[in-house]
């Protein structure tokens, strides 16, 4: 007969280990291994994006140019035009218009970017009415500096030899934006001639059919809310350049049209866009009149036309609905900026927003999207 001794089960019971001070002792150490795990794969991402941009820029290219002309792509289908062919002639009307815009500003834009050195120059010139008051208060820190100087000996002028090597640089750029551009060309047209072949494909892969019916209200939602917002943010920006453009003619400014699409296009990057195109038009304005006045004025009236799209007519149109966080934009332009240059300087607003819209219509990241906007 086996006797059990019930001290040997009490002990037991009582020598097990609390199980909530051990969850309070390794929370913690799961917090911070989770948000480490997480800035390491942001980072990780980032990185990926900045050395393959060669690859990742053409296809983000090619994903917004796709939902910007999906709603076309659909109006040629109901009149019983297949999607392939819709999708050529979408491609060869884009085509036709951005051949038809380079080669009628390629060659006054190549002109006057030769020109900049001079344009700084006469700009330099024209503001000495401005600099002689700085120039006086610091001439005799400039005297004092040479009679303290221990060596006072002639030093001889030494001449650099530097093999410029801009030609090169410049070939190469247009060898990448040539070969970025066929390959975003190229996946827009696959894109938009698969038409919804990738939403099909999302709708199998879920089990069931509440789930099904729920990704395509959000594809569908965010396609339309981002289509508006590219479509709305293009021809405000259209708007803006067409007015800068009869400014720039009525102010006497040669080559009006570069001016007015230059400004079209940087007014894609908040901020900074503006400032740069408002020092280019000055620039500009110093070389083509002898006024110093007539340079701010060009300046000027550049500025109260930005000021215009920025404070009202932007915020009018577009309501607040979609409108960024001006800190987590500024953020956005100098890491998407960093990551693609130029091109990641332009897609940074409307990347911010699309993933605003994703955020937005999806529950727990409802949050992050309430961040990224005022």
């Amino acid at each position: 007969m086996t006797i059990i001794d019930p001290t040997v089960r009490t002990l037991s019971v009582a020598s097990d280990p609390d199980p909530a001070p051990i969850e309070n002792r390794i929370g913690p150490h799961l917090n911070v291994y989770s948000v480490t795990l997480t800035g390491l794969f942001i980072l990780a991402v980032l990185f990926t994006l900045h050395f393959g941009r060669v690859i990742f820029l053409p296809i983000t290219v090619a994903l917004l140019s796709a939902v910007l002309f999906a709603p076309l792509l659909r109006r040629l289908k109901q009149v019983k035009i297949p999607e392939p062919v819709g999708a050529a002639i979408l491609l060869s009307l884009l085509v036709a218009i951005l051949g038809c815009g380079i080669s009628r500003l390629a060659e006054p834009a190549s002109d006057w970017a030769a020109r900049v050195p001079d344009a700084f120059r006469e700009a330099e010139y024209k503001l000495q009415v401005f600099k002689k008051p700085m120039q006086e208060v610091t001439k005799a820190t400039e005297l004092l500096s040479k009679a303290t100087a221990l060596d006072g000996t002639k030093k001889v002028q030494q001449v650099e030899v530097r093999n410029d090597a801009w030609p090169m640089k410049f070939f190469s750029m247009t060898g990448e934006l040539i070969i970025g551009t066929a390959t975003t060309l190229i996946l827009l047209y696959f894109l938009l001639s698969s038409g919804d072949l990738f939403l099909q494909k999302l709708v199998k892969v879920l089990p069931r059919w509440p789930d099904k019916r729920r990704a395509v209200e959000i594809v569908r939602q965010i396609e339309g809310q981002l289509f508006q917002y590219l479509f709305t943010v293009t021809c405000i920006n259209l708007g803006l350049g067409t007015a800068i453009g009869i400014a720039m003619y009525l102010l006497g400014m040669p080559n009006p049209i570069l001016w007015g699409a230059m400004a079209a296009i940087l007014t894609f990057i908040p901020y900074l866009g503006h400032v740069f195109g408002i020092v280019v038009v000055m620039l500009v304005a110093a070389l083509t009149f002898d006024e110093v006045g007539h340079m701010f004025l060009v300046g000027g009236v550049y500025w109260a036309l930005a000021i215009i799209e920025g404070s009202f007519a932007t915020p009018m149109i577009l309501g607040r609905r979609l409108a960024i966080n001006p800190v987590v934009l500024l953020l956005g332009l100098m890491v998407w900026g960093w990551i693609w240059g130029i091109g990641g300087a332009l897609l940074a607003v409307p990347l911010l927003v699309a993933f605003k819209i994703f955020c937005d219509h999806v529950e727990p990241l409802s949050p992050v999207g309430d961040f990224i906007g005022k």
